[in-house]
């Protein structure tokens, strides 16, 4: 009897990321607690640079975002676009992922490669409820992005007409 145990192969270890992968998509919070407990690294990264703390909070998982910060999941860890999971969240318009991301330690003003904010993102998509919060947490509205584009300015373009009220309103 071999005492040694069995290798997968990079084609099962591929199969199996993927799994684990589809958890956080699925909000599987109970499994990514037990496979983070058991050692699987809980910042690991796909092949597009997406944690499992992104893709939880992208697809609104709150459960799932939550069991991943308390192992210790780095907020700031962006996927190969320069997106953080604050943004993602913030673009699809979940509050209780953006405010679970911010009480983690998140940065308020944490920006990517082209220098959108999450405040950025909520504007643009006409996130009423998630720009009261950002602002009430400090996030500037004033702030630019590479373009020089300021939230008021992505609100205007992308026609999200009651977040261009209410930064307006906001910034007099």
């Amino acid at each position: 009897m071999s005492d040694q145990s069995r290798q997968m192969t990079p084609e099962e270890a591929a199969e199996f990321t993927e799994q684990v992968f589809n958890k956080a998509r699925d909000g599987d919070a109970e499994m990514l607690d037990r496979l983070v407990t058991a050692g699987l690294p809980v910042n690991l990264k796909n092949s597009k640079g997406d944690t499992l703390l992104m893709l939880a909070s992208y697809y609104g998982h709150v459960d799932a975002v939550q069991v991943l910060l308390k192992h210790k999941a780095d907020p700031e860890m962006r996927n190969g676009n320069g997106q953080s999971p604050i943004a993602g969240a913030a673009f699809k318009g979940d509050l209780a992922v953006v405010k679970a991301l911010v009480e983690a330690g998140a940065e308020i003003e944490g920006s990517s490669f082209d220098g959108r904010t999450a405040l950025m993102m909520a504007a643009m998509f006409n996130r009423v409820e998630i720009v009261d919060y950002l602002i009430s947490k400090g996030a500037n509205a004033q702030a630019k992005d590479a373009n020089g584009v300021t939230a008021l300015d992505a609100a205007r373009t992308m026609g999200a007409v009651d977040t261009t009220a209410q930064l307006e309103n906001l910034l007099g």
